[in-house]
């Protein structure tokens, strides 16, 4: 039977192919178009993922040989490397870090896909496995999008990837949202998924939170699992493709678009 990490690292891979299968059609001119990251071009999205993968995976090693992480001063010589390479080096390079990356968790046998246990400097413990991946696939799965939007205005996260992601949207809260934008506002929204079987509270005013879902709520926000994750990380603008999203109440869709300006 499958387990979480299983399904992660799966999804995982299958993203990569996807986005190298992309990768190797980029022209020098898809290279310099603009990506969904709004200060980024593809080339420089492509440099995030990369560098990410190689920070990822020396982290990884570490966990699973039971030694310290790599440090500060490492992941700066990574990004170094990565922000003076050309964008046609970024978009080589790219695809031999994420697939080894990809490639050492899909190594793991069972036993340590629940054993090993990874740490990061932000974290207050070390994860297991599936923890660490679900990091990697938010990172993944949301920059693959900005790469895909530049060329297509109606992309939309990997659907595969989204349900597994939303767990993440709460812990990013305390950095993505702010509530300042809201200008006094305050509400709590019911949010129902609409391709998903789960529905949950938005908590709105002097902080963001999310909460059980309410039983006399403000307004409710319908919206696919995947629109949630891009509206949530300021991927939802309004030069984006309509999004199927249906809300009533109080708050409009701009006041959230103001509250999760994105990064």
């Amino acid at each position: 039977m499958a387990t979480s990490a299983d399904r992660l690292i799966a999804v995982l891979r299958a993203g990569h192919d996807d986005l190298a299968a992309k990768v190797a059609t980029f022209t020098p001119d898809d290279l310099a178009k603009p990506s969904g990251a709004s200060e980024w071009d593809i080339s420089q999205v492509l440099s995030h993922l990369g560098s990410g993968a190689e920070i990822n995976l020396a982290t990884l090693e570490a966990g699973i040989a039971g030694s310290t992480p790599p440090d500060g001063e490492f992941n700066k010589s990574v990004w170094a490397k990565w922000d003076n390479a050309s964008r046609q080096e970024r978009a080589d390079w790219v695809i031999t870090a994420n697939d080894a990356l990809v490639t050492r968790y899909e190594s793991l046998d069972e036993q340590e896909r629940e054993t090993v246990r990874v740490t990061y400097a932000w974290m207050p413990a070390p994860v297991d496995v599936a923890a660490s991946a679900t990091m990697r696939l938010s990172e993944f799965a949301l920059h693959a999008w900005d790469v895909a939007v530049g060329f297509d205005p109606t992309a939309t996260v990997d659907a595969a990837a989204a349900p597994l992601l939303l767990g993440q949207m709460a812990h990013m809260f305390a950095w993505v949202a702010k509530p300042e934008h809201l200008d006094g506002k305050t509400a709590t929204l019911a949010v129902e998924l609409t391709d998903v079987p789960e529905s949950f509270g938005l908590v709105l005013g002097p902080e963001i939170a999310l909460a059980t879902t309410p039983s006399d709520p403000d307004g409710t926000l319908r919206l696919p699992a995947e629109t949630w994750l891009r509206l949530v990380t300021g991927r939802l603008k309004t030069e984006h493709a309509p999004a199927p999203v249906k809300l009533d109440g109080p708050i409009s869709l701009d006041d959230l678009r103001r509250v999760f300006p994105g990064f």
